[in-house]
């Protein structure tokens, strides 16, 4: 017998999904634009960003609702509580893109650098992070946020890999210290997004065993 908070939680899934959709969707039009040097499609991630926090506050006030409504517990309670951090996650998320697509639009009427590769490659571990861990929400998929969690290091690595390049090229390079600065905030945004790629992982992990994975532990 399917119990009257299943449809709930079920409906708050779909809501979430939406979300992440709008997240990838923002991720990879900002991402093109830099690759493609299309403006045009800044304008579509600052629209998907106000998509993004149109959903945000439509799920958390689904959450509070079905707190109190529902007065969840145990495994039901648990995911409640992991759409919630992930639903915050997003949000900033959708900031992220935005924030890129405000500094790649300086960056792009500047001189090129060739550094920009490391942007490209930045934009597709993370992309592939936000998808994987939008994956295993949606499964149920332990084993996938766990592999989340592994890619975190890759994308650290290539924020570290520009911001070496870059302060080494600004040294010798006086005149492109301004488009060294830009892919340099550009790769520490792109870095942060993988941040909350790592976090919506860590909930998945959380919502479907239990378990806190947070800051390197396992615990309960």
């Amino acid at each position: 017998m399917e119990r009257s908070i299943d449809a709930q939680l079920d409906e708050l899934k779909k809501l979430i999904l939406i979300m992440g959709g709008h997240v990838e969707k923002a991720l990879f039009e900002v991402s093109s634009a830099i690759i493609s040097k299309d403006h045009s499609r800044f304008k579509k991630v600052f629209e998907l960003e106000e998509k993004i926090n149109e959903a945000h506050v439509q799920v958390d006030n689904f959450c509070v609702q079905l707190l109190a409504k529902q007065s969840p517990v145990a495994k039901d309670l648990r995911f409640i509580l992991s759409i919630i951090k992930i639903n915050t996650d997003l949000e900033r998320m959708g900031d992220q893109t935005k924030n890129i697509a405000y500094t790649a639009q300086e960056y792009l009427v500047r001189p090129a650098l060739q550094q920009i590769q490391w942007i490209s490659k930045m934009s597709e571990s993370v992309s592939k992070m936000v998808h994987g861990a939008l994956d295993a929400f949606v499964r149920g998929d332990v084993e996938l946020a766990q592999k989340i969690l592994l890619m975190d290091d890759e994308v650290d690595e290539f924020k570290n890999k520009v911001i070496s390049d870059l302060a080494q090229h600004m040294k010798k390079n006086s005149q492109d210290v301004e488009a060294a600065l830009d892919l340099i905030v550009m790769a520490r945004n792109f870095e942060r997004l993988g941040d909350h790629a790592t976090n919506i992982a860590e909930d998945v992990i959380f919502a479907f065993t239990g378990k806190d994975v947070r800051h390197g532990g396992i615990y309960g």
